[in-house]
C-alpha cells in the first residue's frame, strides 16, 4: 500500500520539479538575465573599452528565444557618443541546436550609430580606446590546433537585418578634418550559413546614403566556400566626399561634380582567387578641376564622362571597356615663359618611394595583362592654349571638337581609326581622319583646314620674325603620313595649300610690308628625313610689296630677322645647310614660282624730299628652282616701272647656294629722271628738271660673286635747281653732263661692277651709283678726254683737241693743227651745251724772237748775216732791245680770233659756243718750237 502510494506521488513530484525548473528557468530568463546583463553590459564595457554606457531596456523571453535590447549609448572617454541603437532583436533558432547549428531565425538591429574616428596616426577610435583600457595587455596565445582543420562552426542566420542606421565618420589624418554621415544604413542579409548548404546561397541586399551619395549592394552570398555574386552600385558621389580621399594622390583642386559606377561581379576564394565584372558602367557629371585651391578659375569642366560595358577577370588578366563618351569638354592649359605646362607642373616633383618599389619577379604573373576599349566619343568640346613662351601671349582656342575612334587594345600593332575635326575660335576649321599604330608607331591622316585665321599664331611668327599679321587665312587638303619603325622617323606629306588676304607689317608699325591676293602651292611632296621640299608650282596673285629704306638708312626688311642668333646662330645654319655628303640637308625644288598682277614700290627716306618709286602690273614666271644640282632655271618676268616705264626680267637661274652660274638681264626704259631727283640732288648736288632714262643690266652670279655690265641711257637730261648736300661731288657737274651728252642730248655710259654679295658693305645701287659719279668727276677734270671718240676718228687723242700750236710769231697754224680744230669743232657741234674758251697767248721768247727776226728782215725782204741776228737775239733776251709794247698783244689777239673764226666760218660751229678770253702772255712751247694755245670747256 504505501510502495503504491509512493509510486502514485512519482509523477507528481516530477511534476513539481519540472515546473521548479520551468519557473526558475522562467525567473532567471525574464528576470534575473535582464537584470544581471543590464547591469554587467555597461561595467564591461567600461573595463574593456573605457566607455560609458547604458541600456534602456532589456527584455529575454527565455521559452521563445529571443533578446530584445533597447535605447544602448555608449562614450567615450570624451564624452563623444561611440556606438548605440534603438532596438536590438535576436531569435534563436530552437529546433537547430539539435542539429548542431547554431541557427538565429531573426536578428534584427534598429536605428544603430555607430561614430568612426581615422585618427592623424591611422589607427581608428575602437583601437584607442582599447588599447587605453588595457595599457599592459599581453598578446593573445595563439590557440592550440590539433593539426585538423575543423572549419568555422555552423552558424545560420535566417534574417539578418538593418534598419535606419548611422554611421559617422571622421577623418583626422588630413590636414583638414572631414565629417561623413552615412545614413540611412540599411542591410538586409537572409539564408546565410557558414557551411555548404545544397539549397542553394543566402542574398543579402545593402544601402548606405551620405546626402544624396548612395551605395546599393545586392546579390547572393556563400560562406563556405566563399563565394559572392552580385550587383554593386556607387551613386552620386559628391566631389567633395571624392576631394578629400583623393587629396594625399591628386595634385588639383576638384571643385565640382558627381561620380556614379556600377558593375556585376562575381568572386570565389579557393585554391584559386576569382573575381570577375561585368556590365559596369562609369559617369562623371559636370565635373569642374583647379590647378590648386589658390586658383580663382577651373580650368577643366565637363558635362559628361561616360564609360559603358566595363569588364574585368583577374584569372584571365582582361580588362574590357565598351564606348569611352565625353561631352562638354572644356579645357585650358598654359605654358609659362620658362616653357612649363601648368597641368605636368604639379607632376614634377618627387615621385615618392613607392614608384621605386617593385614586385618580385617570382611573385609576378609572367602572362600578359590584355585590355580592350571599343572606342572614344568625345563631342561639343574645347581646348584653349594659352602660351607665353613667346613675347607676346599666344592664346589659341579649339571649338565645337569632335573625336572618335576604333578599338584599342594591347595589341599596339593594331591600327587604330580616328575621325577629328574642330574650329578655332580666332576662324578656321580643321579635321584629320586616318588610322595610328601606336606601337611602333605610324600616324595616317587626311588633313585639311579651311580659313585658317593666321593672325592668332603672330606670337609664334615673332619668335623668329619681326612681323604682325593683320590679316591673312590659310587653308590645306592633304595627306599625312610618319612612320618610326626605324629609327630616324620617316614621313611624307603631299596636298595642297592656300594662303589668301594676306596682309603683314613690321611689328609695331602700320605700313603695310606684303600682301598679296592668293599665293597657292600645288602639288606639295615634303619628305621629313631625309628633308625635301618638293612643290609643283606656287601661283603668286597680286603681290604687294612695300620696301622702305629709313632715315637709318637701314631698310625695313633687314628689320625682320630677330635679332640674337650671333655667331651661334650662323655656326648651326652652316652644319644644317651641308648633310656631310656634300649636298645640303634640307632640299628643295619649285617647278614654277608663278606671279600675276604684282607691284613693288620703294621708298628711301634718307633723302631730302624722299624718294619713291614703283614697279607694278609684274606678270611672268621663276622656273626651275632648286638647291639641287644640276638645275638650269629660267626667268621671264615683265612690267611697269613708275606707272609709264616698263621693265624686263629675263635670264637663266643656276642652282641655288652653289657656284653655278646666273646669267640675268633686267632692261627698263621710259623711266623718268625727275623721280631720281632725290639721288641726284645728294651726289650731284642739282635736282632733275626732266629727262628719260634707260636702263640695261646684264648680271653674272656665281656663289656670291657678281659681275655686272650696267648700261645706262639718259635721253636730255635736264638739271634743276641747285640742292645743299654734303655728300654732293665738288666738280663741275653740268660740265661732266654735257660732255657725256651727244648731238641728241643723249648720254650714253657703260658701268661695269664687280664684287662680292656676301660682303655687308657691298651694295649695287652704291656701286653703280658711285661709278657714275666718278665718270662725271673725271669728265669735269679732264673734258677733252670725254671727246677721245672723236679724236681718235681724226687719229688723235682727246688732249690733242684741248690745245692748238701755231707758227712762232704769227697766226699761223702749225702743220696738222687744223685737223685738231676740226674734230673739235665736229665734238662742239654734238653738244650745243658745250662752250669753248679761246683765249690767245704768246711765249715772249718765242714769238717775241720770231717778231724781232721779221722785223729785222722786213718780213722777209732783207738780208740778215748770223753774226748780226746773233746780237740782235742777245740783245733782246737780255732787255736791252724790245719791241713794240702792243706787238705781243696783238699778236695773242690775232690767234684767238683765228681760232673762233677758222671754227665759225670754216668749221660751222655756232659762234654762241665760242667764247674769247683774255689774251695772256705765258703760252707753253712745243717740242717742235711751236707755241701753244690750250682751250678750255664750259657748259650754259
Amino acid at each position: 500500500m504505501a510502495r503504491s502510494r509512493q509510486k502514485s506521488r512519482l509523477p507528481r513530484n516530477l511534476a513539481i520539479v519540472a515546473l521548479v525548473l520551468v519557473v526558475l528557468y522562467a525567473v532567471i530568463g525574464f528576470l534575473v538575465l535582464p537584470w544581471w546583463l543590464k547591469r554587467t553590459l555597461p561595467e564591461h564595457l567600461d573595463q574593456q573599452m573605457g566607455w560609458q554606457a547604458e541600456v534602456t531596456g532589456l527584455a529575454i523571453n527565455p521559452f521563445a528565444l529571443t533578446v530584445e535590447a533597447t535605447q544602448l549609448s555608449a562614450s567615450d572617454s570624451d564624452g563623444e557618443k561611440v556606438v548605440g541603437f534603438d532596438r536590438l532583436f535576436v531569435n534563436l533558432s530552437f529546433f537547430q541546436l539539435f542539429r548542431g547549428i547554431v541557427g538565429f531565425q531573426e536578428i534584427r538591429l534598429q536605428e544603430p550609430y555607430i561614430r568612426v574616428d581615422l585618427l592623424d596616426d591611422y589607427s581608428i577610435n575602437f583601437a584607442r580606446d582599447w588599447q587605453a583600457a588595457h595599457p599592459e595587455s599581453q598578446p593573445a596565445a595563439e590557440p592550440e590546433t590539433s593539426g585538423q582543420d575543423s572549419g568555422p562552426p555552423k552558424l545560420f542566420f535566417q534574417q539578418l537585418a538593418i534598419d535606419g542606421g548611422e554611421l559617422l565618420f571622421r577623418d583626422f589624418s588630413q590636414a583638414e578634418p572631414a565629417e561623413f554621415r552615412i545614413t540611412p544604413l540599411d542591410l538586409s542579409l537572409n539564408e546565410l550559413a557558414t557551411w555548404p548548404r545544397e539549397e542553394g546561397d543566402s542574398n543579402y541586399y545593402l544601402l548606405a546614403a551620405i546626402g544624396s551619395q548612395t551605395v546599393e549592394w545586392q546579390g547572393d552570398l556563400s560562406v563556405t566556400p566563399l563565394y559572392s555574386r552580385g550587383s554593386l552600385r556607387i551613386a552620386d558621389i559628391s566631389y567633395e566626399t571624392l576631394e578629400h580621399f583623393l587629396a594625399p594622390y591628386l595634385p588639383y583642386d576638384l571643385r565640382g561634380g558627381s561620380v556614379t559606377i556600377q558593375s556585376d561581379y562575381e568572386l570565389q576564394a579557393g585554391e584559386v582567387f576569382y573575381l570577375a565584372t561585368e556590365n559596369g558602367e562609369l559617369s562623371l557629371a559636370d565635373l569642374a578641376v583647379a590647378l590648386d585651391t589658390e586658383s580663382e578659375a577651373t580650368r577643366l569642366t565637363t558635362g559628361r564622362i561616360g564609360v559603358d560595358q566595363i569588364g574585368f577577370d583577374l584569372t584571365a588578366r582582361e580588362a574590357r571597356v565598351g564606348q569611352v563618351t565625353v561631352d562638354n569638354l572644356d579645357l585650358a592649359m598654359a605654358r609659362d615663359a620658362e616653357g612649363a605646362i601648368d597641368w605636368l607642373a604639379p607632376l614634377a616633383g618627387d615621385t615618392g618611394a613607392e614608384a621605386e618599389e617593385t614586385v618580385p619577379e617570382s611573385a609576378a604573373d609572367t602572362r600578359p595583362f590584355r585590355w580592350s576599349v571599343e572606342g572614344i566619343r568625345i563631342a561639343r568640346s574645347a581646348v584653349r592654349w594659352q602660351d607665353r613662351v613667346p613675347a607676346t601671349e599666344a592664346d589659341l582656342r579649339l571649338q565645337e571638337i569632335s573625336l572618335s575612334t576604333g578599338t584599342l587594345s594591347h595589341r599596339l600593332e593594331e591600327p587604330v581609326s580616328y575621325d577629328f575635326s574642330a574650329t578655332l575660335a580666332s576662324g578656321g576649321r580643321l579635321a584629320l581622319q586616318g588610322q595610328l599604330t601606336p606601337a611602333p608607331f605610324t600616324f595616317e591622316a587626311a588633313v585639311s583646314g579651311s580659313q585658317v585665321t593666321l593672325s592668332a599664331f603672330e606670337p609664334y611668327l615673332q619668335q623668329g620674325a619681326n612681323l604682325s599679321v593683320a590679316n591673312g587665312q590659310l587653308g590645306f587638303d592633304g595627306n599625312l603620313d610618319l612612320d618610326s619603325q626605324q629609327e630616324p622617323m620617316t614621313g611624307t606629306f603631299s596636298g595642297t595649300a592656300e594662303v589668301s588676304n594676306l596682309n603683314m607689317r613690321l611689328a609695331g608699325q602700320q605700313d603695310r610690308l606684303l600682301s598679296w591676293q592668293t599665293v597657292r602651292l600645288a602639288p606639295i611632296e615634303y619628305n621629313v628625313n631625309p628633308a625635301r621640299l618638293e612643290i609643283g608650282t606656287i601661283s603668286l596673285v597680286q603681290p604687294v610689296a612695300n620696301i622702305v629704306r629709313g632715315t637709318d638708312a637701314v631698310h625695313n626688311v633687314e628689320r625682320i630677322p630677330v635679332s640674337g642668333g650671333g655667331a651661334t646662330a650662323d655656326t648651326g645654319a652652316d652644319k644644317a645647310a651641308d648633310s656631310g655628303n656634300g649636298q645640303p640637308s634640307f632640299i628643295f625644288r619649285i617647278g614654277e614660282l608663278a606671279i600675276e598682277n604684282g607691284s613693288v614700290a620703294y621708298t628711301d627716306r634718307t633723302l631730302s624730299p624722299a624718294f619713291t618709286t614703283s614697279f607694278d602690273e609684274l606678270s611672268g614666271s621663276v622656273i626651275g628652282i632648286s638647291n639641287i644640282p644640276p638645275q638650269q632655271g629660267k626667268v621671264s618676268l615683265k612690267g611697269r616701272v613708275g606707272q609709264v616705264g616698263n621693265v624686263n626680267f629675263q635670264g637663266t637661274l643656276g642652282t641655288l647656294g652653289t657656284d653655278d652660274v646666273s646669267d640675268l638681264t633686267l632692261a627698263m626704259d621710259n623711266l623718268s629722271l625727275p623721280e631720281l631727283s632725290p639721288y641726284f640732288g645728294r651726289y650731284l648736288g642739282y635736282g632733275v628738271d626732266s629727262g628719260k632714262l634707260n636702263l640695261d643690266l646684264d648680271y653674272e652670279i656665281a656663289g656670291s660673286r657678281i659681275d655686272a655690265s650696267n648700261l645706262v641711257v639718259m635721253d636730255r637730261l635736264q638739271l634743276g635747281q641747285v640742292v645743299a648736300s654734303d655728300e654732293a661731288v665738288n666738280a663741275p657737274v653740268k660740265l661732266g653732263l654735257a660732255l657725256l651728252q651727244d648731238r641728241k642730248g643723249i648720254i650714253e655710259v657703260d658701268l661695269p661692277i664687280s664684287g662680292d654679295l656676301s660682303d655687308p658693305d657691298f651694295s649695287v645701287g652704291q656701286v653703280v651709283m658711285r661709278a657714275f659719279v666718278n665718270l662725271l668727276v673725271k669728265a669735269a677734270a679732264s673734258p677733252f678726254s670725254m671727246l677721245g671718240s672723236i679724236a681718235e676718228m681724226a687719229g688723235l687723242t682727246g688732249e690733242d683737241l684741248g690745245q692748238v700750236s701755231f707758227v712762232p710769231g704769227s697766226v699761223e697754224l702749225a702743220e696738222g693743227e687744223a685737223a685738231k680744230l676740226s674734230a673739235l669743232a665736229d665734238a662742239l657741234r654734238e653738244r650745243p651745251e658745250l662752250l669753248l674758251n679761246v683765249r690767245g697767248a704768246v711765249s715772249p721768247e718765242t714769238d717775241g724772237l720770231a717778231l724781232l727776226r721779221d722785223e729785222l728782215t722786213d718780213g722777209g725782204q732783207k738780208k740778215l748775216s748770223e753774226e748780226a741776228w746773233a746780237r740782235a737775239r742777245e740783245a733782246y733776251l737780255s732787255g736791252e732791245r724790245t719791241l713794240s709794247p702792243e706787238a705781243l698783244n696783238n699778236l695773242a689777239r690775232d690767234r684767238g680770233l683765228a681760232v673762233r673764226r677758222l671754227l665759225t666760218e670754216t668749221q660751222e660751229v655756232p659762234g654762241n659756243q665760242l667764247f674769247l678770253l683774255d689774251p695772256v702772255r705765258d703760252a707753253q712751247v712745243g717740242a717742235e718750237g711751236n707755241v701753244v694755245v690750250p682751250f678750255t670747256l664750259d657748259v650754259r
